[in-house]
């Protein structure tokens, strides 16, 4: 194996992970908007909050919430939030909490960027090296792993969410900093059906990305 061929099949490979995270790091970020929540909360059968936040209050300071985790401000945009009788919206261990989420966040903005910006190189490499049909195999390859990946997890979540979902928080989070009371604001805001059906979300999306592009490259990809 020339120089030539071994550089296009470890090309391939970095393509097809890069594709794989790609989807499913862009279908997290377009969950990352106050649009979900709204939609969410109107979703029949959605948990309403025992301790009396209405769905007007869940509007108000959900949209805060969200937006934090992808804007520039510091956890003073969170802090300086309170009640109409004064009382903070978030506790101490709910705004440590929010910090450590938007690090996870802003790190996987950043790598979707980078993981975009590698693929558009790796294009024009292909487009210029004459080995465009790999790439798009590649394409075709990653779309084709993230699909299976997704089915797998969202069996799982039909299953057994809630194991999930701490798995989840285990694997970027220190233990015990994710857990919070049911009175608190956060899970009264996002119980634990929001997640899931987030969850559900992020795969559906990633499948119909994925889909599209399979449907886009399949024929041109032999």
């Amino acid at each position: 194996m020339n120089k030539s061929s071994l550089f296009m099949k470890i090309a391939g490979f970095i393509v097809t992970f890069l594709t794989t995270i790609t989807i499913l790091m862009l279908s997290i970020r377009l969950l990352i908007t106050p649009i979900f929540a709204k939609i969410e909360y109107r979703v029949p059968g959605f948990p309403e909050d025992p301790f009396g936040f209405t769905l007007e209050d869940r509007l108000l300071w959900s949209e805060p919430s969200i937006q934090y985790l992808v804007n520039t401000k510091g956890i003073r945009f969170l802090e300086e939030l309170s009640f109409v009788n004064g009382e903070p919206v978030f506790n101490e261990r709910e705004l440590s909490h929010m910090q450590d989420v938007k690090r996870v966040v802003t790190g996987m903005r950043f790598g979707l960027l980078s993981a975009m910006l590698l693929i558009l190189i790796f294009t024009i490499l292909a487009i210029k090296g004459g080995w465009r049909q790999l790439l798009l195999r590649s394409f075709l390859q990653g779309a084709w792993i993230l699909i299976g990946l997704i089915v797998a997890i969202l069996v799982f979540v039909s299953l057994n969410f809630e194991n999930l979902f701490s798995w989840f928080h285990q694997l970027f989070f220190e233990s015990g900093t994710w857990r919070f009371y049911t009175s608190d604001t956060l899970i009264r805001l996002f119980p634990i059906r929001f997640w899931r059906d987030a969850f559900i979300f992020v795969g559906v999306l990633s499948v119909l990305i994925s889909g599209s592009i399979i449907l886009s490259v399949r024929k041109q990809a032999f």
